[in-house]
């Protein structure tokens, strides 16, 4: 019965092991404010979204700066504070 008891115990574990990386994976995807502002140094203003991503990726943007970027609205930007401000709406 002890057996029984902690095979239970360890699917358990594997289910939730399984829910952290699911987890850890989507933390991987979250960018900061300070990491976005680093890879978008040198951007010359206004710009458009493929502008800002173009910008990014010059500036050696790892994949998951990019893929926050795509979800920008495509519009044109004035200034880093109105991509600091989507920043805040979609993190």
């Amino acid at each position: 019965m002890t057996m029984g008891s902690a095979g239970g115990r360890g699917q358990e574990s594997m289910s939730e092991r399984g829910q952290r990386g699911g987890e850890a994976s989507m933390h991987t995807e979250k960018v900061s404010a300070s990491e976005l502002a680093m890879y978008l140094k040198g951007i010359n203003f206004p710009a458009d979204k493929q502008k800002v991503i173009s910008a990014a990726r010059s500036n050696n943007a790892p994949e998951n700066v990019i893929n926050f970027l795509n979800r920008l609205p495509s519009r044109q930007y004035s200034a880093p504070t109105e991509i600091e401000e989507e920043f805040s709406k979609i993190k």
